[in-house]
């Protein structure tokens, strides 16, 4: 009986030893975490991101692509409302792509270097290595590292991201506002490391084009990006003084020069079957303020809607046709909506959030209004108006 009892004791010490081996602690999974970052050479994943900001949560599939050193591709699709944008950097710069409705934004910036995604890889396992205080559990299959989140919108505070245990894919990210209510969450249905991309996988022209043949959206005679005279970038493979022809405005400008470029813009083409206008509206209003007043208006010779709040801030969303070509915008921050990437930018006390969806251009101005509710107000614009 007793040999029975010391065989059985030496059994489960060896399955505990083993059991120990097979699990790694949070400075190995750091250390190898760093490694494979460096090593990297591409991903391609799959996903659903769910934002909680609103009144209703705003649910998105995303198309998540990147190969070393700088090229990457985000599609973000809201099957509700049948609404696509994709978001490219290439070797042309960064661009936003709302392919059904013929749209084409071209930004200066070096996103996402100082800007990161919840649903970029790299900008998640930054935050792990970078996090002297990140807190470290696991679960059957992941790895689960609690992290202070980096992002622009200073509303999210923290993070959890879950790790696959066999190769570090992600699984799940949740982000948290200082109150641990989850604002963000992605779940990942598949991701690829490494994979091979066609040539034009990351080409700006080539995204339309694929993009718009899967859905009937080109009006008769109109052959997508670049097929009108005046469209600047229209041809950057055939053409070296493509693009050019937007004058870029001055630090100080901005306002002036934003609107003198898209005057210039409305005037140098004519969209050949013109898209019904549909204002919309913000569904979130800050604590203390009330609608003032909605004006139809023409802005830079294009259709569009005014409307002001007043109250504990005082501020005025516009909403217009965006322009069908590339469109050199002000350099500002990027800023993360969430369904596509936001430009701020600041001149005489005023700060412009400027961002199109659904073929729209929209640009929230205030003198007062914090970014954080800024943010909040740009991802509540989804209804339409009921005039």
């Amino acid at each position: 009986m007793r040999r029975m009892t010391w065989i059985a004791a030496i059994i489960l010490s060896m399955a505990l030893v083993l059991s120990a081996c097979g699990t790694k602690d949070a400075e190995s999974v750091v250390k190898d975490l760093d490694k494979f970052l460096n090593s990297m050479e591409g991903y391609s994943g799959t996903g659903t991101m769910t934002l909680h900001n609103g009144q209703q949560p705003q649910v998105y599939q995303v198309e998540v692509s990147y190969s070393k050193p700088e090229a990457y591709r985000i599609k973000l699709t809201n099957a509700e409302k049948d609404i696509s944008q994709i978001v490219l950097r290439n070797d042309e710069g960064v661009f936003v792509l709302t392919p059904k409705q013929n749209k084409v934004f071209r930004f200066q910036s070096d996103w996402p270097q100082k800007q990161g995604q919840v649903y970029l890889y790299q900008t998640l396992i930054q935050s792990i290595l970078l996090d002297g205080s990140r807190q470290f559990t696991t679960t059957d299959d992941a790895y689960v590292f609690d992290v202070m989140a980096k992002y622009n919108s200073t509303s999210l505070a923290r993070q959890k991201i879950w790790l696959s245990q066999d190769d570090y894919k992600p699984m799940q990210v949740e982000v948290s506002d200082t109150n641990a209510t989850v604002l963000v969450d992605v779940k990942f249905d598949t991701f690829e490391f490494n994979p091979s991309f066609a040539e034009s996988f990351f080409e700006t022209e080539s995204n339309m084009q694929t993009s718009s043949d899967n859905v009937d959206t080109l009006a008769p005679g109109d052959e997508g990006v670049g097929a009108e005279e005046g469209n600047v970038d229209s041809d950057t493979s055939t053409d070296p003084d493509a693009g050019t022809s937007v004058e870029q405005p001055t630090a100080g400008e901005e306002g002036q020069e934003t609107e003198q470029i898209e005057e210039d813009d409305a005037t140098s083409i004519a969209p050949t079957t013109p898209l019904v206008f549909t204002a919309m509206e913000a569904l979130h209003v800050p604590s203390g303020v009330t609608f003032k007043d909605m004006t139809d208006i023409e802005y830079a010779g294009d259709q569009g809607v005014m409307t002001r709040y007043q109250g504990a801030y005082n501020y005025t969303l516009i909403q217009t046709e965006a322009k069908e070509l590339a469109t050199t915008l002000v350099p500002g921050d990027f800023v993360d909506l969430g369904f596509t990437i936001a430009q701020l930018t600041s001149g005489d006390d005023v700060h412009t959030l400027t961002w199109t969806y659904y073929g729209n251009q929209f640009r929230l101005s205030s003198a007062d209004l914090p970014e954080v509710e800024m943010i909040k107000i740009a991802q509540s614009v989804l209804a339409e108006v009921s005039k």
